[in-house]
């Protein structure tokens, strides 16, 4: 099966860095594995810290991932996708999501194979752990702060602040409109609304 693919070329500086050996290496690798080379994407000088709004690169990949334009990537590293560890596992999840195989050169990671395969699954188990992990630590450390007597969630507002929302919806003024002339949130206001109308 002639399997479409897309590579992803990736440095962090254009000085003295260049994607050719990359380019040279997946390009190789594609005519060896029988994939045909639809598209290349490219994120010169572009650091790996910077999400996928930062690297258009990637996010064209991504939105061509969620087209199904091609059935696999090609990648350098996995560090050339991702530093950011919860940005590699959402666009691990993506591509999965979407059934595009990945191909990382420098791990020898190829998830056309079964060991590729289970290395992918490993990383998706991993990666629910890990979301287990910081909410188990978000929730203890809420139990924690309720303990210590702190007040949770935004800071109230000064009393003449919410005497002023309290006007201003009394004349019919829209909760939008009150935010934006008293510089509060919206949900604010409609907090303000809500007690009005208990």
């Amino acid at each position: 099966m002639n399997r479409r693919a897309a590579l992803y070329l990736r440095v962090s500086t254009t000085n003295g860095q260049t994607t050719a050996n990359q380019r040279r290496e997946l390009v190789a690798t594609a005519k060896r594995h029988g994939w045909r080379v639809v598209q290349v994407f490219e994120d010169a000088g572009i650091s790996g810290a910077k999400g996928r709004d930062g690297r258009p690169g990637l996010d064209a990949i991504m939105a061509g991932v969620a087209r199904r334009e091609f059935d696999i990537i090609a990648a350098w590293s996995v560090d050339r996708l991702g530093r950011s560890l919860q940005d590699l596992l959402t666009l691990l999840g993506e591509v999965h999501a979407k059934h595009v195989d990945l191909y990382l050169h420098q791990q020898g990671i190829d998830t056309t194979t079964p060991a590729g395969k289970a290395l992918f699954q490993m990383v998706g188990v991993f990666a629910e752990f890990e979301r287990a992990m910081i909410r188990e630590r978000v929730m203890a450390g809420l139990a924690r702060a309720r303990e210590q007597g702190k007040q949770l969630g935004r800071r109230r507002v000064a009393p003449e602040v919410e005497r002023d929302i309290r006007a201003a919806l009394k004349t019919g003024t829209g909760i939008v409109s009150t935010a934006r002339r008293l510089g509060v949130g919206v949900s604010t206001v409609q907090r303000v609304k809500a007690a009005l109308a208990s």
